[in-house]
């Protein structure tokens, strides 16, 4: 609260090209780095560690407050560079990793291929088990435990093996861990690596999700411990405090729990994006329309939704072709990042994306051996970026590399030249962003027009006015901290914990006490992972469906359970969601408890207008061949201010465009409010 004082918090934020450093010292004032992402990162997040310090004035081992988002899950699965891992599964489900749900890649491709399973046929073993399935299930069957003696040589097999990690599991472990549970235990004790049972993991039922998520976790578990070993060693020798992780669910955890549910940050980065921008609800960004929120980056941008000032979550997301069951932030992402290379297909038609250039060589601009044109290459074709621009401060933009790059594509692309090519690749990435927009609101029932877009990351301010025209959407906010907005939110978020369990009930009779034996076991074990129950708030969700259907919904819902409101709301989350109601049986699938302990407010002191009018560049934003002068400002408004466009706003981390038809004035502490005609 203002007055207080808080020891040095930082959130560090590693992104495909820039890793972004948020530092708030004790008098509350914000002091924010950008530095080149490293290979290893651990390298580059220390290194921004030492730099805000700098500007701040102080010394690393004052700080008390580690918050970090990592790529390392996400860049494992996406490269296939994770850990070598078995999987131990019941007789007869063996290839449930390769036959999957069935469904085709590209349904008019008859060759396209599936990705290859994490682990191959010859690191999958089988042991001879059976546990009945829950109460209510359709099938019936009999126990039959594994043999200790099958155990005993599958942990011989195992520790004679090339594999780093192992994933248990078995067929209904989600009703009854027992078995897994005794032989995780047996292996442990005999391999010395990794054991990852599905129960810890996922305890939900479909045999394929549940197999996928637990394997991914598994592969994982040796690159995260790796990580975070090298990283607490270097905060170590420091004097930095332990970093926590931000997860997939927009919710902070420990190191412990990060390296017993490794897949769990498989979105870290992402998430803590849209928990910065949700930051801003109670500020300048909210209002009762809801967010769009756009985060582009380096390598992708990143879309997402948040109403009443909270982010839309989902149970489910696939990256790298592997499905991963587990709470996240529902983030779309598309690759058009200021690193997206730019490339013509078979046809001659120009794309961008997904392959970027990332952070080494980079763009062609940071003169750092780039050689292929790129989104952040076009934005200096056309002037948005000036030449000799510092990026991050750091990075100087060499604008005679960009348009050699612009022109090879230009010869490729059968355009005029260096400029037509700059225009045609912003007006690509800017329609493949609007894509992804779409697809998070209309095709859901939302209309754009009707909400507020909240754009971030280095790149966000330079497209984001293009993209508010092509959707019809006239108000948008830029943040004062854009440029890091990621780094920013990881020092809001709360610590979340989320567990579920499926427990087949129809939803009739007493529902009430027929869950509440589940409910409250759920909620003792998801209280046992905070760091402080007494300061815990738990919150219940069911998974409810029609009888028959494939897919569920989840509600929430509150104790005592009211039968007729739960259903009730259910037919109108089904209608809204999939556009009817049904009239038959209900039944409630999985349930689920999510416990957060909330994060101490952070207030920051009012930032001091630092803005200056630098200059004029000329700018060739559309089509046409025409010029046009731009207003050069430089710096951060703290207080309110009116920009008045064509013009740009040149910020230490980021770069924001703003042109004619639009408004521009700062409000709330430097955040920008951009509105399309009329009086801002």
């Amino acid at each position: 609260m203002p007055g207080d004082v808080r020891p040095p918090s930082v959130g560090v934020d590693v992104g495909g090209t820039f890793t972004d450093v948020v530092l708030i010292d004790t008098d509350s004032h914000r002091h924010t780095a950008k530095v080149p992402t490293t290979n290893p990162p651990d390298v580059g997040v220390i290194e921004g560690i030492e730099q805000v310090c700098a500007t701040a004035g102080i010394e690393p081992a004052s700080i008390t407050t580690f918050r970090h988002g990592t790529t390392v899950a996400t860049n494992a699965l996406l490269t296939r560079d994770g850990a070598k891992t078995a999987l131990v599964t019941t007789e007869g489900f063996r290839d449930v990793l390769e036959i999957g749900r069935q469904n085709r890649p590209a349904l008019y491709d008859l060759e396209a291929d599936r990705p290859v399973p994490l682990v191959p046929r010859r690191h999958r073993f089988e042991l001879v088990e059976r546990t009945p399935p829950p109460a209510g299930a359709v099938a019936k069957g009999r126990r039959i435990t594994p043999d200790p003696e099958d155990v005993e040589q599958l942990g011989h097999t195992l520790s004679t093996a090339d594999v780093k990690s192992v994933a248990i599991s078995f067929l209904h472990a989600y009703a009854d861990a027992h078995h897994e549970e005794t032989v995780a235990e047996a292996l442990r004790q005999r391999v010395g690596i990794p054991v990852i049972a599905s129960h810890d993991i996922l305890p939900e039922f479909r045999e394929y999700e549940r197999t996928a998520t637990t394997v991914a976790s598994a592969y994982l578990t040796p690159v995260i411990d790796d990580y975070l070993d090298r990283l607490e060693t270097r905060c170590a020798e420091q004097g930095i405090a332990i970093p926590q992780l931000m997860q997939s669910n927009g919710g902070i955890t420990t190191p412990r729990q990060a390296r017993a549910r490794a897949v769990t940050t498989v979105l870290s980065g992402p998430a803590a994006g849209v928990v910065g921008a949700s930051s801003l609800a109670g500020g300048g960004a909210g209002g009762t329309a809801g967010l769009i929120t756009i985060d582009m980056g380096g390598t992708s941008a990143d879309v997402s939704l948040i109403e009443e000032g909270r982010p839309e979550r989902t149970t489910e997301t696939t990256i790298g072709g592997v499905p991963v069951r587990v709470p996240t932030v529902d983030v779309t992402t598309v690759g058009a990042g200021g690193g997206s290379i730019a490339w013509v297909d078979d046809g001659g038609a120009l794309r961008v994306g997904p392959d970027s250039a990332g952070a080494d060589p980079g763009p062609a601009c940071y003169h750092r051996g780039g050689t292929e044109a790129t989104v952040t290459d076009a934005a200096v074709g056309l002037g948005l970026i000036g030449a000799g621009t510092r990026l991050g401060g750091r990075i100087e933009i060499h604008r005679q590399a960009a348009v050699e790059v612009l022109e090879s594509i230009a010869t490729d692309a059968d355009l005029a030249g260096a400029t037509e090519a700059a225009q045609g690749i912003y007006r690509v990435a800017n329609a493949t962003m609007t894509r992804a927009i779409r697809s998070v609101t209309i095709e859901r029932g939302r209309d754009p027009r009707d909400m507020r877009l909240v754009a971030f990351g280095g790149a966000g301010g330079m497209h984001a006015t293009a993209l508010a025209e092509q959707l019809g959407i006239g108000h948008i906010t830029i943040p004062l901290d854009g440029g890091v907005l990621s780094a920013h939110g990881l020092l809001h978020a709360d610590e979340i914990h989320d567990v579920v369990r499926t427990a087949p009930t129809p939803l009739e009779g007493d529902v009430h006490q027929e869950l509440a034996p589940i409910l409250d076991a759920i909620e003792a074990e998801v209280i046992e992972r905070c760091s402080d129950p007494t300061r815990t708030e738990t919150g219940f969700e069911l998974d409810l469906r029609y009888k028959g259907q494939s897919f569920e919904l989840t509600v929430p819902v509150e104790r005592p359970i009211d039968r007729d409101g739960l259903e009730a709301t259910f037919h109108q989350s089904h209608e809204q969601e999939r556009g009817y109601r049904l009239d038959g049986a209900i039944e409630i699938v999985s349930c689920r408890v999510r416990a957060i302990v909330r994060n101490d407010p952070m207030h920051t002191e009012e930032h001091p207008s630092q803005i200056e009018q630098v200059g004029v560049r000329s700018v060739v934003l559309h089509e046409g061949m025409e010029e046009t002068p731009y207003t050069i400002y430089r710096g951060l408004p703290g207080k309110p201010t009116q920009l008045e466009a064509p013009c740009i706003l040149e910020r230490p981390e980021s770069t924001v465009v703003i042109p004619t038809g639009w408004h521009a004035t700062s409000v709330v502490d430097g955040m920008l409010s951009l509105r399309r005609g009329g009086s801002p």
